[in-house]
């Protein structure tokens, strides 16, 4: 099925980030962004929006924007102020709105994995 799917993952922990606030965007030539979708992870650790798939979305620059300071102090972590990753931008190109393009991240408070699965 094609559209976008998002997991996010606290590897420190070993959880999901159930609860995170994710946003995606969709970026304009121009460097305009436009809200694709978004919400918050659910207690599988997915971010379920129906607005990302069913091939709603257009071939183009997309980020996926990631409240990760804002979801680590609500977990009860003390952190740095600003904390070092407040929020985590990953900018990616869909050439083929076709297909099915799968993010899984893997974060802790310091550190961020990003890759593209099926």
């Amino acid at each position: 099925m094609p559209g976008l799917s998002v997991h996010v993952v606290d590897v420190a922990r070993g959880t999901p980030a159930s609860g995170m606030r994710v946003t995606v965007w969709r970026l304009e030539p121009g460097g305009a962004r436009h809200r694709a979708g978004g919400g918050t992870v659910g207690d599988g650790g997915l971010l379920d929006d129906p607005a990302l798939g069913g091939g709603t979305l257009a071939a183009g620059v997309y980020e996926v924007e990631l409240a990760a300071g804002d979801w680590y102090r609500a977990q009860g972590l003390a952190l740095d102020e600003p904390a070092f990753q407040e929020t985590v931008l990953y900018r990616f190109g869909l050439a083929d709105p076709a297909q099915h393009v799968h993010l899984p991240i893997k974060m802790s408070p310091w550190g961020v994995s990003i890759w593209r699965g099926r």
